[in-house]
């Protein structure tokens, strides 16, 4: 396979559809090769416009998805930034050229070494991944200017929006099938919180999420 020209396309027939029109974020996609960062056995697939199983019932973002998240939250390069739901490491990849430092929390072990080994393997330096249950953050490193949730909430954990620095930017995806929203939280002050809805998408539900709520009669 041509992987420089399948990059192209996935940038122009994928990503810029999606209105993902910010070149950092173009540049980073056109630049971590995508392919090194999928499971041996789906490297063909590496492409593909939608979540992609990676194991251990966890799913590896479309790519459309985690250019758009990039995008959205704004990156800036004195920024710090958490990826909760490492996975392979990619979305952590594309993050660490637009910001100073990222950090993954991933709760697979096995996934959580291979997100390591592909970050070093693809010169990555300004990135670290932990084993920790990614809905409860990484305190000892907070507060970060960015944070993005690879799974769905029915409302964003207080564990991790105040892990946000004031001014900072939380993406997740938010709701109830059948309609979710890629919701983006701002912190405004120590205890304020903006939050808007940017467009709609279903994602699996993050392991160990808070229950949905039951109404009772």
């Amino acid at each position: 396979m041509d992987w420089e020209h399948a990059r192209y396309l996935l940038v122009e027939q994928q990503i810029r559809p999606w209105d993902v029109l910010d070149q950092k974020v173009l540049d980073r996609v056109l630049t971590v090769k995508r392919e090194d960062f999928v499971p041996a056995d789906k490297k063909a697939l590496a492409f593909v416009d939608s979540e992609l199983p990676i194991g251990h019932e966890a799913t590896m973002l479309a790519p459309k998805v985690e250019a758009r998240f990039l995008q959205d939250v704004e990156v800036q390069p004195t920024d710090k930034v958490l990826i909760a739901g490492a996975g392979t490491g990619y979305l952590m990849a594309l993050a660490a050229g637009l910001a100073s430092q990222v950090y993954g929390v991933e709760i697979e072990p096995e996934l959580a070494s291979q997100a390591e080994a592909n970050l070093a393997r693809a010169g990555v330096r300004n990135a670290r991944v932990v084993v920790g249950d990614a809905v409860r953050g990484f305190a000892e490193q907070a507060p970060f200017d960015v944070i993005i949730v690879t799974g769905s909430f029915e409302s964003v954990p207080a564990s991790l929006k105040e892990q946000l620095a004031v001014g900072g930017r939380l993406i997740a995806i938010v709701g109830q099938l059948p309609i979710m929203s890629a919701t983006l939280v701002r912190r405004v002050d120590h205890n304020a919180y903006s939050e808007e809805k940017l467009f709609e998408y279903n994602l699996p539900r993050m392991k160990n999420a808070p229950a949905v709520s039951a109404f009772r009669f």
